[in-house]
């Protein structure tokens, strides 16, 4: 289970997730999904991993990370 904040700070709570770019998250969350991974349309959902996902759908995820991120 993990979640993505964009965030200056490390987020341990609510009030600091609160702060965090929402819409950066949009965007992020869009090229995601343009690269074929599926994510929780809000930061404030978790996303899960489970045995269902292989070797070859962890790198193709890590793929579409750095090219999401890389596209902000």
């Amino acid at each position: 289970m993990f979640c993505t904040f964009f965030n200056g700070d490390e987020v341990t709570n609510y009030e600091e997730a609160a702060r965090s770019d929402t819409k950066r998250f949009g965007r992020y969350f869009h090229n995601m999904l343009n690269h074929g991974v599926n994510l929780a349309p809000s930061q404030f959902e978790a996303a899960f991993m489970s045995l269902a996902h292989g070797e070859d759908e962890i790198s193709q995820t890590i793929e579409a990370c750095r090219k999401s991120l890389k596209a902000l």
